[in-house]
């Protein structure tokens, strides 16, 4: 971890007395280009100045010769690129075989791979790797600020969907149409002539391939040419093969024997269209099981108001830093954790324990960034910001739990790998075959092409990650963390479930359980306790209104109703004066 141009730091294990810092400060002393290493024993860490890049892969070595390894970092990146499971296992054997990479795992549905490595490997190398291999790559420096955007992809594939299918649809009626109306067939063909409707037709298509299909022909043929197919590959062979049979029977069909003479335009076109379909759905899918972490982000608001020069100023939450003033407004989230140093009154933190009942804050008590305040004007002390955040950390956690590789993934992952290449040699078995026993070129053609497209590996890698991803997304958003995604798999066979829980297991909200009176007709000081409460919004309020309804009450007015934050309410009702709340 860099802290400026020339410095660096590095965790240290195995240390527990000055020794043992004695020891690594002189390892690390030795090592060329090193220079002023300093130890830390309460935080594991060493700091030191280098001279040279090659300084810090010697320092990892020099430590472990020492006896104290240096902790291995992790590392993710956001991935662009990625279409299939054979894409996913040709960039977890990249990011494998370098050197000091321990464990890889690359998540298709969120483009994103989570690397385990010596912290002699820069998380840029890792990221060049990946890009090298035609798979352009970026480390991701904060959790869910990189989170790719399913939904401008989804936007763009549905246009390129429509776009291909308004061109696709008169080449499709042309050709089948006849199949299914013989009289359309000869109708069309004495309307405006076979050549001129075979170049009407190869000019849509060409559109279509030079157009939305454009995109498969860009990443796919580079990957032929690396002999890394996918399934862009396949799209584009069996497109521009059945484009260009059917190009040279519209405009040079002396090359073809004369039984073969015929065109499969609307193969092609339909190739295109049904996968760019195909493309949009699947990314409104990666969208919609994105937004949990989405909306778990969007918890933290964007800005603060911060004591700064003696006077309050609202400035962004990335510029906070800890011991930094912060003034919560009534109703307002809290920007970053802290501790309470001015004010009382009741925080909303549903988001954090799932209980709907705000809990009462007073100087010296936690406060936690993404929960609500109050009724009340608070101010807070900063101690935590970015990802030291107990919001931040929950955040990683659902990525972490999402990014995991299910058991059920190794066997997908082991058939991915030679996936394409099987079904290439397949499609040209199939092509060999066809001209043999039936001497038809285009027969021949039409089933090889028809390998190519049905083989379609783009399920069988995106099935296991979309569904972690939904259940633990859907989980998040219920309040229910995974803290590995293995879990979700394991619960499937799961058939009694402990709940190990400090406090009550709840409904989310609370209800009128029992209702005792003295001196007093419990229903009377029901209808008396609802009026007062008419005008308040905590939820035990709400939850005493519903009961008033659900008995039919009609409630009266209540008058000089003041709230006390952290006790409960005084108000007048019917000449009666009230107090409402706890034994405060």
């Amino acid at each position: 971890m860099k802290r400026h141009q020339n410095d660096a730091e590095l965790t240290v294990t195995g240390m527990n007395c000055a020794s043992c810092v004695g020891r690594v400060e002189k390892a690390l002393a030795a090592v060329p280009g090193i220079a002023n290493p300093q130890v830390n024993l309460a935080t594991g860490r060493a700091h030191f100045h280098i001279d040279t890049p090659e300084a810090l892969p010697q320092a990892v070595e020099a430590l472990a010769k020492a006896g104290y390894p240096a902790e291995s970092r992790q590392t993710r990146l956001a991935i662009e690129g990625m279409s299939c499971a054979s894409c996913v296992g040709r960039v977890e054997k990249a990011l494998a075989a370098m050197p000091g990479v321990s464990s890889a795992q690359v998540n298709l549905a969120t483009g994103s791979a989570a690397i385990r490595h010596s912290p002699a490997v820069a998380p840029q190398a890792l990221a060049d790797t990946v890009t090298a291999k035609g798979y352009p790559a970026e480390v991701q420096h904060e959790a869910g600020h990189h989170m790719h955007d399913h939904g401008g992809d989804a936007a763009a594939l549905k246009r390129n969907f429509l776009i291909a299918l308004a061109l696709t649809l008169p080449v499709f009626v042309a050709e089948m149409g006849g199949h299914a109306f013989p009289a359309f067939h000869h109708w069309l063909h004495m309307a405006i002539g076979q050549q001129t409707l075979w170049v009407l037709e190869f000019l849509l298509t060409t559109a279509v391939l030079a157009g939305p299909g454009r995109m498969f022909f860009r990443i796919g043929i580079p990957a032929l040419a690396r002999r890394a197919p996918e399934m862009n590959s396949l799209v584009a062979l069996g497109a521009s093969a059945a484009w260009l049979y059917s190009t040279v029977a519209t405009f040079a069909p002396g090359l073809l024997p004369a039984d073969s003479v015929h065109v499969y335009f609307e193969a092609a076109a339909v190739i295109v269209t049904l996968i760019l379909l195909g493309r949009w759905l699947e990314a409104r899918a990666k969208g919609r099981a994105g937004d949990a972490i989405r909306r778990l982000i969007e918890l933290a608001p964007d800005s603060a108001h911060v004591e700064r020069d003696g006077r309050v100023v609202e400035i962004a939450v990335a510029e906070l830093r800890p011991g930094d003033i912060v003034h919560l407004k009534p109703g307002e989230r809290v920007a970053v954790d802290g501790v309470l140093t001015e004010g009382s009154g009741a925080v909303d933190e549903s988001m954090l324990t799932g209980e709907p009942v705000p809990v009462a804050k007073n100087p010296g008590d936690a406060v936690t960034g993404g929960t609500v305040n109050g009724n009340a004007a608070l101010a807070y002390r900063v101690t935590a910001t970015g990802g030291d955040t107990v919001l931040a950390r929950i955040i990683r956690m659902v990525e972490d739990a999402q990014a995991t590789k299910l058991p059920v993934q190794a066997l997908v992952d082991r058939i991915t790998a030679v996936f394409v290449p099987v079904v290439i040699g397949l499609a040209l078995l199939s092509f060999a075959l066809w001209l043999i026993f039936t001497g038809s070129p285009g027969q021949a053609l039409v089933a090889a092409i028809s390998v190519l497209i049905i083989a379609c590996p783009c399920a069988m890698g995106l099935a296991v990650p979309v569904s972690i991803m939904v259940g633990t997304g859907r989980g998040a958003e219920l309040g229910v963390l995974f803290r590995r995604g293995d879990a979700l798999q394991r619960l499937a066979d799961a058939r009694i479930v402990g709940f190990d829980k400090t406090g009550t297991l709840t409904q989310g909200a609370p209800a009128l359980t029992a209702l005792e009176a003295e001196g007093i007709a419990p229903t009377e000081a029901l209808r008396l306790a609802a009026a007062a409460e008419a005008r308040s919004e905590h939820p035990l309020a709400a939850a005493i209104l519903a009961a008033a309804r659900d008995k039919g009450l009609e409630l009266p007015t209540a008058e000089a109703v003041q709230a006390a934050a952290g006790r409960g309410l005084s108000a007048r009702v019917e000449g009666r004066a009230l107090l409402i709340g706890n034994a405060a």
